[in-house]
């Protein structure tokens, strides 16, 4: 069976935005807008929350996962931070 969601791919582009991960902000409503397969054992999800968007990072470990998340964008700019990480052009 082939895979639904994209993929980020292995390789990072040259030049690759290094981007800050944090520890979720938790209490706001979150919505899901995009997401990455999970086939593999990091997910990645475009999420949206209080009118800013960010992106989740989930590492599918046995025990627990380890999320973590981006800062805070105006929805355009994360969904060009987005685009950004499905291209290798973030990470």
């Amino acid at each position: 069976m082939s895979c639904l969601s994209p993929h980020v791919p292995d390789r990072r582009q040259p030049g690759c935005t290094k981007l800050a991960w944090f520890d979720p902000w938790g209490g706001a409503r979150v919505r899901v807008l995009a997401w990455t397969c999970d086939c593999l054992a990091i997910v990645y999800e475009l999420c949206q929350a209080g009118g800013q968007g960010f992106i989740r990072r989930t590492l599918q470990n046995e025990d627990a996962p380890e999320i973590r998340e981006t800062h805070r964008w105006p929805i355009p700019q994360a969904r060009d931070v987005w685009a950004a990480l499905l291209t290798g052009r973030a990470r």
